[in-house]
């Protein structure tokens, strides 16, 4: 999992692309927040954002 993050922002930073990596932040925090929030009591809230 980490090596794709790895090879994600290598592949920005030896293209020029600088305009992913906010997209790919966002992204995986979206990911680890939906991961995060689905067992536990928060879930109903973080739900009602989206």
């Amino acid at each position: 999992m980490f090596e794709l993050i790895k090879d994600l922002f290598g592949f920005v930073k030896t293209r020029k692309k600088f305009w992913l990596a906010p997209i790919i932040i966002v992204l995986l925090l979206l990911g680890g927040l939906l991961v995060l929030s689905q067992g536990s009591i928060i879930a109903p809230f973080i739900y009602t954002l989206f």
